[in-house]
């Protein structure tokens, strides 16, 4: 029985790591959208829309590519849509055929736009359409079969979604090192087949270290999943929550404990999927979400054309400043877990009396909502800025946000919504949060015709909007608040019930 609790905690450990990986080196790639135009641009994609417009007083000929830039921003506008829409259709596979149907479905899709994107050229230009929608959607799905793996490790539960979502946004430098090896003289088709032929990588994991359904929270004793077990504990989200209805996991015989007791009776009473998504929680949560999203999307579709501007199109500082963006998104990686941390700061400290441990996950949140909500601020202000120095500011701001805001997405879901429901609770809110995000691009034609490339009005507009995303901290701190006085005035009536029934006696 030991050797198999050492085995078991090993096979917990290699399923997290190459969950890191995987999330690291292909998840999130098509968010490093402006180091990849670099590169199309140069290759000549689209470059038929590019039109010569003659100097005016004898000056020299000036070429005029707008066009260009509206197809390569409508190319990533499409893609993100679908990179968050589609979650909403992924989220109820999830939920329904478990994690290898899932991600059989997210390998077929990513190889398919890997191999499109390495047979695309200048003349084949409207590829890139379907090539970048399906790596999207093909991320979004690794990533979410990735982010089960926090119920592992439940006291760091948190911590590890955060992490996986950090190495998501970090996953976005794949296309800084193509487009350094690019420069080298390495074709952009012989990367792209070597990022296609590691989905051999991603089918091993899916047989070997991942379960056929889900990974269940709380997580039973003894719970092993993979090809080689003789018998794999796995569990469907839903049979688990009846599982725990009946107050009985298969494996244990042994008779409740109070505690136990107590969180059979809540789970008895799990909320609907129709009362989650009429919730408030689920309404702030979109909005907040949406308005962090939007500002992020706009600002990755348009930072190549933006970058043109400021640096009056002078290539080489273009280049610096698109690689100086992509480098800061590596560290995504690394701000992500702090907001994970500070998520689970309360895990091991003793709970206020009748306090829940979902209250104090929630309760736990509203810090880390409320700490994204002012990044995003910030960052909005910055980009607001038209210099071009101040933008290596707005890089570090965007990624420290970004990474706090998608980690934080699903941890809060997972936090105060039932388990059963978050495959499509998520998949709904960025289903949602992407019809939003279709603003991009209409922004975009608006600076590009009626400001005349000027963003500032669009950036201060936006910087505004990002006000009410401090709705929801706020939602979540006054509830938390409520909760506990009620809890109190529960505790303080059973004390006084209970003087008077010692009087009386």
């Amino acid at each position: 029985m030991q050797g198999l609790e050492v085995g078991t905690r090993l096979r917990y450990r290699l399923t997290l790591a190459s969950g890191m990986l995987e999330c690291l080196g292909f998840a999130g790639v098509v968010f490093g959208f402006a180091s990849l135009v670099f590169v199309l641009k140069e290759d000549g994609y689209f470059s038929h829309l590019c039109v010569s417009v003659p100097g005016t007083n004898g000056t020299k000929t000036t070429t005029d590519c707008t066009m260009q830039d509206e197809q390569f921003s409508l190319v990533f506008t499409v893609a993100s849509f679908l990179n968050n829409f589609m979650t909403l259709i992924n989220g109820y596979l999830f939920d329904r055929f478990g994690t290898m149907v899932t991600r059989l479905l997210a390998i077929s899709l990513y190889t398919t736009g890997t191999i499109l994107v390495a047979f695309s050229s200048a003349a084949y230009s409207e590829l890139l359409y379907p090539a970048l929608s399906c790596i999207a959607v093909g991320g979004i799905l690794l990533l979410l079969t990735n982010m089960q793996v926090g119920n592992l490790f439940s006291s760091h539960r948190s911590t590890i979604i955060t992490l996986y979502n950090g190495a998501f946004d970090s996953s976005s430098a794949v296309f800084l090192i193509i487009k350094v090896l690019h420069e080298q003289g390495i074709s952009l088709r012989s990367s792209l087949l070597v990022l296609s032929s590691c989905s051999v990588i991603h089918l091993l994991r899916t047989f070997l270290l991942m379960p056929k359904t889900h990974i269940p929270y709380p997580l039973p004793q003894h719970f092993t999943y993979g090809l080689n077990c003789r018998k794999a504990n796995t569990y469907n989200v839903e049979q688990f929550e009846r599982m725990k209805d009946g107050g009985v996991i298969a494996s244990q015989e042994s008779p409740a404990e109070p505690e136990d007791q107590a969180q059979a009776q809540d789970s008895e009473n799990v909320a609907s999927f129709r009362s989650c998504v009429l919730s408030w929680f689920f309404l702030w949560h979109l909005l907040w979400l949406s308005i962090m999203q939007l500002r992020h999307y706009l600002f990755i579709g348009t930072l190549n054309p933006m970058l043109n501007r400021l640096a009056e199109n002078d290539p080489d500082l273009v280049s610096q400043y698109t690689n100086a963006f992509a480098i800061t998104q590596l560290f995504g990686v690394l701000c992500a877990p702090w907001n994970g941390l500070l998520m689970d700061r309360h895990k091991g400290k003793p709970l206020a009396p009748g306090e829940t441990s979902l209250e104090a996950d929630l309760r736990s949140s509203s810090l880390s909502l409320l700490l994204t909500s002012v990044q995003c601020l910030l960052f909005s202000l910055c980009a607001s800025f038209p210099l071009l120095p101040l933008q290596y500011i707005t890089f570090v701001l965007q990624v420290i946000n970004r990474s706090f805001l998608y980690g934080g997405n699903a941890a809060f879901i997972s936090i105060a919504f039932p388990a059963c429901h978050f495959g499509k609770l998520y998949g709904l809110l960025m289903a949602l949060s992407a019809i939003i995000s279709l603003l991009q691009y209409p922004c975009f034609a608006l600076v590009k015709g009626a400001l005349h490339g000027d963003p500032f009005l669009v950036d201060a507009a936006l910087s505004l909007l990002s006000l009410l995303v401090f709705i929801h901290p706020l939602y979540v701190f006054i509830h938390c608040r409520k909760v506990a006085r009620q809890r109190e005035d529960n505790t303080q009536s059973d004390n006084n019930g209970s003087k008077m029934a010692e009087a009386e006696f």
